[in-house]
């Protein structure tokens, strides 16, 4: 349905330049990283203050016109897709630090920040914001997704380090959610409410952030093994002897060769840790030598240090262009990367299981994942006009959930659910708690204005 002209007219007398109709804004707009086709949105309007988000949706509510909220566009489950057209609404442009504590080890931004940018500013502060989860994603879509990345092991997640929010309902109204203390017993936990959300219950427009305490000494290592089993079964060893590793990150022989390839280095082709130790001098010796004995006794060979800037940089860098590295494997096609999380006392059977799936299958797909927290990811290439392709690699997926499922574990650690997930989502918790879920959305959004279509399936068509 075309966007009501006197919608139309009233953002424009409101923001100018700032509302956009154009085709190529839209089309920007309308796409993330999943693998589903671009769905753009009707128009796009760009805010710059809490108060312009707030009159947005006022307006929003007013003409019964549904809201993607947008960030850095960097979502994977087809978040950002306009599946019942309506406005984008970018909060790039907000992107600036309102509040630094560095006293309470918290700081105050906007949702438009980046984490890079959010580094860069606390460098000579001595503390950092630890949750990387490989893009640059903002930190309101971070939040709306509850992001980890491969920090979580040590640090958590987005759900353990956002003190506070501000966010805009669906109507227009300002919500405030927790405070800057680092605990609080005062009523119902709104701030974990909208942490992984995924913009269906308002627009996150102010995040108080926990900060944490710069290492004084990190070290780096990779080390290879004559089986994912053994990498496996050494992170697990190593969490459960309590060895405060910050990363363990888990590449198998094919990713490792397309790593290799693309980012010039000459790792052995074989399963593969890729590890960092935070504390101090002494710590941090500890932590590696403790861990590289552990991998000894997995089958663990060629441990190689990093302790430099650059190489640590360098090792990482490569880690982060893992899916880049991946799509050089199969010339023209695309990605679907699981995201499945489990127990750590399963992680190891899914994994070799996983595994044994993808060598019975003909679809390159490397393994690789955040391990130290049972998180695990399968980046399956497929060519994107083969729909046999497809078929093939969904079989796979489905056979990844499901064995997660089994195992007591979850369908997504860090993606979110958006559009892919809905129906694994309701396999995971069952009809009641869905039902609660739509309940939530009910009394928060009632019109269903706010990024319709992900999460769940509606029971019925918006008011």
């Amino acid at each position: 349905m075309p966007l009501p002209a006197s919608f139309i007219d009233a953002l424009s007398d409101l923001l100018g330049e700032r509302f956009s109709t154009a085709t190529a804004v839209r089309e920007h707009h309308g796409r993330d990283e999943s693998l589903y086709d671009p769905i753009p949105p009707d128009a796009v309007a760009f805010a710059h203050t809490v108060e312009e988000i707030s009159a947005i949706l006022g307006l929003c509510h007013a003409h019964r016109v549904p809201v993607i909220p947008y960030g850095s566009g960097s979502s994977l489950e087809g978040h950002l897709l306009a599946v019942q057209g309506g406005l984008s609404l970018d909060v790039s442009a907000m992107n600036q630090v309102l509040a630094f504590t560095p006293e309470d080890m918290s700081i105050t931004v906007q949702p438009g920040i980046t984490r890079k940018t959010l580094n860069e500013y606390l460098r000579a502060s001595g503390l950092f914001f630890p949750i990387d989860p490989g893009a640059d994603a903002s930190i309101g879509g971070m939040c709306a997704t509850r992001a980890s990345g491969t920090n979580a092991v040590r640090y958590g997640t987005m759900r353990e380090n956002v003190l506070g929010l501000k966010a805009v309902l669906a109507d227009g109204r300002v919500m405030h959610t927790g405070s800057q203390a680092k605990k609080s017993s005062a009523g119902y936990d709104l701030t974990r409410l909208l942490i992984g959300s995924e913009g269906t219950l308002g627009v996150i427009s102010e995040i108080t952030l926990k900060l944490h305490p710069q290492p004084e000494a990190i070290s780096a290592a990779v080390c290879s093994f004559d089986s994912v089993a053994g990498a496996v079964q050494t992170v697990i060893e190593t969490i459960q002897m309590g060895v405060p590793v910050a990363r363990a990150e888990l590449v198998d022989r094919l990713a490792i060769e397309a790593l290799n390839r693309y980012a010039k280095l000459d790792l052995r082709a074989a399963p593969t840790l890729f590890l960092e130790f935070h504390g101090n001098q002494v710590s941090v010796a500890e932590q590696a030598e403790t861990v590289q004995g552990l991998a000894q006794g997995n089958g663990g060979q060629n441990f190689e240090w990093a302790t430099r800037q650059e190489d640590r940089n360098r090792l990482w860098s490569a880690r982060h262009d893992a899916l880049f590295a991946f799509l050089q494997l199969k010339p023209g096609c695309r990605a679907l990367s699981t995201d499945v999380c489990v127990p750590l006392s399963k992680l190891a059977e899914c994994v070799v299981a996983t595994e044994q799936d993808l060598n019975q299958s003909y679809l390159p797909a490397p393994i690789f994942g955040h391990v130290g927290d049972g998180n695990f990811h399968v980046c399956m290439l497929l060519a994107p006009d083969n729909p046999a392709e497809l078929i093939e690699a969904e079989r796979l997926n489905h056979a990844i959930v499901h064995r997660a499922l089994q195992a007591g574990g979850t369908c997504t650690g860090e993606h979110g659910v958006g559009l892919h997930k809905i129906d694994f989502l309701l396999q995971e918790h069952g009809e009641v708690a869905i039902d609660s879920m739509r309940a939530i959305k009910q009394a928060l959004d009632p019109q269903g204005l706010m990024n319709p279509g992900k999460i769940f399936r509606a029971l019925q068509e918006p008011l």
